[in-house]
């Protein structure tokens, strides 16, 4: 069955098919959140969402509606239109239809609260929050906002820059709390800490993994391996200390989405090999990652 999606997944057009899926669920989910566990705390995400939430709140104030849903298409436009020379036009059609479903959404659907406790409403949302994100993600576009401007910049300068965008996001929160209090600040940054957690335990886009293999037939295996990933392998000559035999030792470092992959190549060529694999906390030098199509 895995191989069977495997195939149909590599159709250009199915691929497409089920990114937009998943991108729709995302939009839906997302709107389900910020109406059933995010308003009726008064919490506030991150991102050009968590800013078009902001100015609704602080229009109010002055007795002016300005709807979240105009304001998510008013700052991500520009966003879109900015980035769409810099980085992938699948990547930012799909994200342009995450966010623009979210804002029809927002403005046809309406949810009935689930929990009157509001850490109930914070953990489950965050949770749920994080996985909308993950579900864009993972079909390979974004909910838009910052995603746009920090893959931009960060192809242009080849250097991450998400440490300004949570600079960013803590100014937002900042005013956010000074505006409305801080009680409702507070519980919204550990709103955004669970929906964090949740895409960084879900979404390994960027974590790496080495594998190593033990066996008998070193040319198979990295013939085999060289054809299919754009990675280098190191082979050594090895001695078993238990049979007293000669082995190879095959090692590489490939992208925690493709082990699953290397591994039934690995097994296809070669049954008998003994294969382990640990995550990377920290790589340096050159390294190969697939593009955002």
């Amino acid at each position: 069955m895995k191989q069977i999606l495997k195939k149909l997944t590599k159709n250009k057009q199915i691929r497409l098919l089920i990114s937009i899926i998943m991108i729709l669920s995302s939009s839906f989910l997302q709107v389900v959140v910020i109406k059933v566990f995010m308003n009726p705390c008064n919490l506030l995400t991150s991102g050009f969402t968590g800013v078009a939430i902001l100015i609704n709140k602080i229009t109010q104030l002055f007795g002016i509606e300005f709807s979240t849903s105009l304001g998510i298409l008013l700052l991500n436009i520009p966003a879109a239109l900015l980035c769409f020379k810099g980085v992938s036009k699948r990547f930012v059609f799909l994200s342009c239809l995450q966010f623009t479903t979210t804002s029809l959404l927002l403005k046809i659907l309406e949810f009935d609260p689930f929990f009157d406790d509001r850490m109930l409403n914070v953990l489950f949302g965050g949770f749920l929050y994080g996985m909308c994100s993950v579900l864009a993600l993972k079909a390979d576009g974004s909910t838009g906002g910052t995603d746009f401007i920090a893959l931009y910049v960060s192809n242009k300068i080849n250097r991450s820059i998400w440490d300004f965008v949570f600079v960013f996001n803590c100014t937002m929160l900042l005013i956010f709390g000074w505006l409305f209090g801080w009680i409702h600040a507070g519980y919204s940054i550990i709103f955004q800490l669970i929906s964090t957690q949740t895409i960084s335990r879900f979404y390994h886009r960027y974590a790496q993994v080495s594998i190593e293999i033990t066996t008998r037939y070193p040319e198979t295996i990295g013939l085999a391996f060289t054809r299919s990933f754009k990675h280098g392998m190191s082979i050594v000559k090895a001695y078993g200390a238990f049979s007293k035999q000669e082995y190879y030792l095959c090692k590489t470092v490939v992208s925690s989405y493709e082990e699953s992959d290397v591994i039934h190549i690995i097994q296809s060529v070669d049954p008998d090999a003994i294969i382990h694999s640990y995550k990377i906390n920290h790589f340096y030098g050159n390294f190969y990652l697939k593009p955002i199509e």
